[in-house]
């Protein structure tokens, strides 16, 4: 059974020199930092507007992202915002290779799926 939202990734260590602790926004940053490197991607979508992220002066690039965590591996929810003029099919795949290949570099665990969310095109010319 997979638990949804837990606070951290702990990976139990066989060798008996003790335990990795992840925590469940780490996930979700390099995920989002991973998605909005992706060409054709203007942004993550969430629930957060981008007016109050912009006021506080920051990117939340766990916005978008939910995180799905089963024995040893994983699932990712990516909501985005894609660019006027990109292929919506190739943008995300090029998401969820680009997603599960930076979480796999980062955390070595396999990412089971990264399902991919278009919620919205970009016609704004930036």
């Amino acid at each position: 059974m997979e638990e949804e939202k837990k606070a951290t990734l702990t990976i139990r260590d066989d060798e008996g020199t003790g335990f990795i602790q992840i925590a469940g926004d780490v996930v979700s940053n390099i995920a989002g930092l991973a998605a909005t490197e992706v060409d054709g991607v203007s942004r993550l979508s969430g629930n957060v507007p981008n007016e109050l992220i912009s006021k506080l002066g920051r990117k939340n690039l766990s916005k978008g992202i939910r995180v799905t965590y089963g024995t040893d591996t994983f699932t990712i929810d990516v909501a985005v915002v894609v660019k006027f003029g990109f292929n919506i099919v190739d943008v995300s795949k090029a998401v969820q290779e680009k997603v599960a290949q930076a979480l796999y570099t980062m955390t070595g665990l396999k990412v089971s799926r990264v399902n991919v969310r278009v919620s919205g095109i970009d016609f704004s010319e930036k």
